[in-house]
């Protein structure tokens, strides 16, 4: 059965609910002050504290303030004289279960207890919960980088904050980094909606998020209803955010504002409660500047920011994620999984990854396939990594770090966003034949974002 501290200076009452709630199976300890009551608490580490407000030597209230930096502390229910209401309303606020008025009966006393002591126990189950969940989110790697970035996902995940905004560069991760902050919040019970941004034909995203009437549209021969609906009290994951269209971008910013939204053809509006996780690979405040971005849309967005480090970035993390991706390809194959010969692995942590974490995961599966439980060399290896350079970790990001492929020149440290972007694109163009389909599947972007980015560098 839990235990009970009482702090109260009043001895026969403590004796009094002493034998009354050990008739009850509680271990009870008492306490005459302030000084004795905080020594208890940390000495006796109680479930719950019953706290006068009024004690010899300090206030409730400053025991309680006392308590608090304590993580994982006693439930606390505050005792009051009749004239101390105001004080007990205040306890609460400051971090009290609850508060009972004397005198009080003994029935509503264990009741209130029992509610109290169930209500922690209930808010501990969640937080197990969370970060077992947290902990199963496929966020691998030891790395400095990436032990901050799940430091800081556990952080968001448990806060009340609505808006978040990944960045980081394609294939990194961030759809994964949006999944962990849904599964370690207590929004977990509800859905996680994901939305591809590029993905949709700019007619058709206003009506995918926010719903449609039948016969608001050419084709809505039914009423469809919006995935912002569907992510009521859960999340939305809004990808590839920097490729929603300006048109839609205000109505975005109205539903952030105040959570309601107005279906295409509807004339009234609705609610939702959407804790809403938005990711790009690109740089929203030069798209502001550019005017393909809504400065107050980004502002909204950008309430919290992660960054997902690069995978070039991340040394030995390289290994660690191959090696948990040959167990999981491994298992989906029914095969024994695949090994790295030393000299592979230190290749593989020295590759630049353009692709970043996708492009490794799409080797190790392919690996897995061609060579079942087989030690990878070299030679096992795709040509555009085997003949490869590794790469200088200790050179700054964006510097001249490595060839881009044999026999062509590194990228300067001047060298544009828009000239890599440019050359990544005729690189992958090259590699495929000319086909954009197979260009796009190799960047891990759709054929409608690959073709848009053509586009807009003038590549025809």
């Amino acid at each position: 059965m839990p235990s009970i501290l009482i702090i109260d200076d009043e001895s026969s009452l403590v004796s009094s609910l002493s034998f009354a709630l050990e008739e009850e199976g509680y271990t009870v300890h008492g306490a005459g002050t302030a000084l004795a009551g905080l020594k208890a608490v940390a000495d006796l580490r109680p479930d719950l504290v019953l706290l006068d407000l009024r004690l010899p030597d300090r206030t409730g209230l400053e025991v309680l303030e006392a308590m608090q930096p304590t993580k994982g502390g006693p439930q606390v229910i505050m005792i009051s004289a009749h004239g101390d209401t105001r004080a007990a309303v205040k306890a609460v606020k400051m971090g009290a279960a609850d508060y009972l008025t004397k005198p009080f009966d003994l029935d509503d006393l264990l009741h209130t207890i029992r509610t109290v002591l169930e209500r922690g126990q209930m808010a501990v189950e969640i937080d197990f919960h969370r970060r077992a969940a947290l902990r199963n989110t496929g966020l691998v790697g030891a790395s400095a980088a990436m032990r901050e970035l799940a430091a800081t996902v556990e952080r968001i995940a448990a806060s009340s904050t609505t808006r978040i905004l990944v960045l980081g560069e394609s294939g990194t991760g961030k759809a994964l980094v949006a999944k962990a902050i849904h599964a370690g919040s207590t929004r977990a019970v509800g859905a996680f909606i994901e939305v591809n941004c590029a993905s949709l034909p700019e007619q058709l995203i206003e009506a995918e998020l926010f719903g449609a009437e039948k016969g608001a549209y050419t084709g809505a021969h039914q009423r469809r209803v919006g995935l912002v609906s569907l992510a009521d009290k859960g999340t939305l994951f809004l990808d590839e955010i920097g490729e929603m269209p300006l048109s839609l971008q205000a109505k975005l910013l109205h539903f952030l504002e105040d959570g309601q939204y107005r279906p295409i053809g509807s004339t009234r509006s609705l609610q939702a409660d959407v804790r809403v996780v938005a990711a790009t690979n690109r740089d929203l405040a030069a798209e502001v500047a550019a005017g393909r971005f809504r400065e107050d849309l980004y502002y909204r967005l950008n309430v919290m920011c992660l960054k997902v480090p690069a995978l070039r970035t991340r040394g030995d993390d390289v290994v660690q994620l191959a090696e948990h991706f040959a167990h999981h390809y491994a298992h989906e194959e029914g095969v024994v999984p695949i090994r790295l010969a030393d000299a592979a692995g230190k290749l593989l942590a020295g590759y630049r990854w353009p692709g970043n974490v996708r492009e490794l995961k799409n080797l190790v599966e392919r690996l897995t396939i061609l060579f079942p439980g087989r030690e990878i060399g070299i030679a096992d290896l795709p040509a555009e990594i085997a003949e490869m350079r590794p790469i200088d970790q200790s050179a700054p990001v964006g510097g001249n770090v490595a060839t881009a492929a044999p026999g062509r020149t590194s990228a300067s440290i001047g060298t544009t966003l828009a000239d890599a972007e440019r050359d990544l694109l005729l690189s992958a163009l090259e590699q495929c034949g000319g086909h954009k389909g197979r260009a796009a599947d190799h960047l891990g972007i759709s054929r409608h974002a690959f073709k848009r980015r053509l586009q807009r560098l003038g590549i025809v």
